[in-house]
């Protein structure tokens, strides 16, 4: 035992990693002393909040900030403006790249430094008067002179200028692309807007692809997006409000609602969530969808995640609210319940009878997709007196020189199917088809000459897979190809039993589910939903005149009781 014990101790003082908490790193050329005199960077508590009135004061605290020294891409130009006849130095603070140059010159630089009429005014430098005659009575009045309303006012003809207190702002500002504007004697600045980066232009929706509906999907930019919705709502009530979420990357955020409608405690529920995050950085409407929801262990979506700006209009006029991420074309819509993940929003355009065919063929096709394979397992290992006797024949006929067991064979297929959709999806573009064909004719083919699944099997997969392919919602899929499974396992270990049982335990954690305060199932019930567009299955199109209350919109109607007023107004 003392052996084991020594042994251990030497292994462990060899080979075990010890981190430090301290690296002291320096140059072979440098001094221990030169190192021990170099100043400490103050702390971040110390460093200052709001701008100096000394301009070599601020210009040196934000060239720290950005490492001005080794960063190739901040330019900072330093130059001299001329308002009221007098020189003042100043200095402008942008990212290359970022900015559009032409504008920089044209807007900035050159009615700051150009000598014109309004830079060169020479009258009384203490105030500026300004005369009208009301009623034969002349009316001056007279305000000092600010040199920050000044630049504003008669030198700066760029529409976007704002006046900042703080570096804090500065930086955000130039790191969103913008220009900003520093002048010695002033302890504010201006953030200009000169934004002139390469972005994606509008194109086809890629994932949500529909026949009859528009053609347009949401992008990167924020400011496009919001564009779009602004442009389709055409209502002065749009309300979009913008935040930053993540300490490091200051992510830009809208929310986006109509005030008229959206119930106001819905709107300051998603504001709470998305303002209470305590992270470093926000890549993508996909983090922050994980980071909003209620139940985060919970596989199915809560919010719906959409890059279509029509079907995000919708939605918004029924009284929900949409989450647009700066970076990402995925617009997050919340509440979302059920029925919204299992309708295209191609639905709308089509008449309610084909529209609610669709929307049945759906959902026979997630009971499929979701139940199919277990069923399978269930029947061939515990119910042979379902089948009648001539199916039953061929089914062993066909598995008798399989040499594994059906939950053996059924995850085989499963999971040599789930390898073949995702390698489509990561090769190239033109290698994508090639490899569904492979992986779909040759080595299921092969499978069967080689008696390693029976071509029952085969059928039983493709058609789960078919039916997985129509499901409308990505996130959705992803839920039913995981619960496949779960199945599959209940199936093969107490057959029906067993998936009643997970059917029983499925449907009361949905019933329990919430998204912001909605019950996930709660368009399933008709009597709650009668007369309303967000029920799964649509009533005519002229008895959508209520709004869903599953959200509890302001304004319960969409539109009047007789809609078609041209066809029971006819003139007598």
């Amino acid at each position: 035992m003392n052996n084991n014990n020594i042994l251990k101790k030497l292994y462990t003082q060899f080979f075990k990693y010890n981190p430090q908490n301290e690296y002291n790193f320096f140059l072979a050329s440098q001094n221990v002393k030169d190192i021990e005199n170099v100043p400490v960077s103050p702390a971040k508590d110390l460093e200052p909040t709001n701008f100096y009135t000394n301009l070599d004061e601020n210009l040196n605290f934000i060239k720290t900030k950005y490492n001005s020294l080794i960063n190739s891409d901040i330019i900072i130009r330093e130059f001299v403006i001329t308002a009221r006849d007098k020189e003042y130095n100043a200095v402008i603070i942008y990212i290359d790249g970022m900015v559009d140059s032409k504008t920089i010159n044209n807007s900035v630089l050159n009615p700051l430094m150009l000598r014109n009429r309004a830079n060169t005014y020479t009258g009384n430098e203490k105030e500026i008067i300004s005369e009208f005659n009301n009623n034969d009575v002349i009316i001056r009045k007279i305000k000092k002179f600010n040199l920050g309303n000044y630049i504003i006012d008669h030198l700066m003809p760029q529409n976007d200028v704002k006046k900042i207190e703080k570096f804090e702002d500065a930086f955000s500002g130039i790191n969103m692309g913008n220009c900003f504007l520093l002048v010695d004697t002033l302890n504010i600045g201006f953030d200009i807007d000169v934004k002139g980066f390469k972005q994606r232009s509008i194109s086809s929706p890629q994932n949500e692809v529909i026949i009859r509906g528009s053609q347009e999907a949401f992008v990167e930019n924020i400011r496009t997006n919001t564009s779009m919705l602004r442009r389709i709502i055409n209502n002065e009530n749009l309300v979009i409000e913008n935040c930053s979420v993540g300490k490091i990357t200051k992510t830009k955020v809208a929310i986006c609602y109509l005030k008229d409608i959206t119930n106001n405690d819905l709107v300051a529920e998603v504001k709470y969530r998305i303002n209470n995050l305590d992270i470093d950085h926000l890549i993508s409407s996909g983090q922050l969808e994980q980071l909003v929801q209620d139940s985060t262990s919970s596989l199915f979506p809560q919010l719906i995640a959409t890059e279509r700006p029509d079907k995000t209009v919708i939605h918004l006029l029924e009284g929900r609210v949409a989450i647009i991420v700066n970076g990402t074309p995925y617009v997050l819509i919340a509440p979302g319940v059920l029925s919204d993940f299992l309708s295209s929003p191609e639905d709308i355009n089509f008449r309610f009878q084909f529209s609610d065919l669709l929307r049945l063929i759906r959902l026979l096709a997630v009971f499929i997709a979701l139940f199919l394979p277990g069923i399978y397992v269930a029947v061939t290992a515990y119910h042979h007196e379902l089948l009648p006797t001539e199916l039953l024949f061929t089914i062993e006929a066909a598995r008798e020189t399989v040499p594994f067991p059906t939950i053996v064979e059924i995850l085989l297929m499963e999971i040599s199917f789930e390898l073949i959709r995702e390698a489509g999806i990561r090769v190239p573009s033109p290698i994508g088809p090639t490899i569904g064909i492979v992986g779909g004719l040759i080595l299921g083919d092969a499978a069967v000459n080689a008696n390693l699944v029976s071509p029952v099997l085969i059928i039983i997969v493709a058609i789960t897979a078919i039916c997985s392919f129509s499901i409308p919602d990505l996130t959705l899929n992803f839920t039913v190809r995981a619960c496949r499974f779960i199945y599959i396992f209940l199936g093969y270990i107490a057959g029906f039993l067993g998936i009643a049982v997970g059917v029983f335990l499925q449907i009361i954690f949905l019933c329990n589910l919430k998204s912001f305060g909605s019950p996930y199932l709660r368009p399933y019930m008709l009597h709650n939903n009668k007369r309303a567009a967000a029920s799964y299955f649509l009533p005519p199109i002229w008895k959508r005149e209520n709004r869903s209350n599953i959200v509890n919109p302001k304004k319960k109607y969409s539109q009047g009781k007789i809609s078609m007023l041209w066809k029971n107004n006819k003139v007598k």
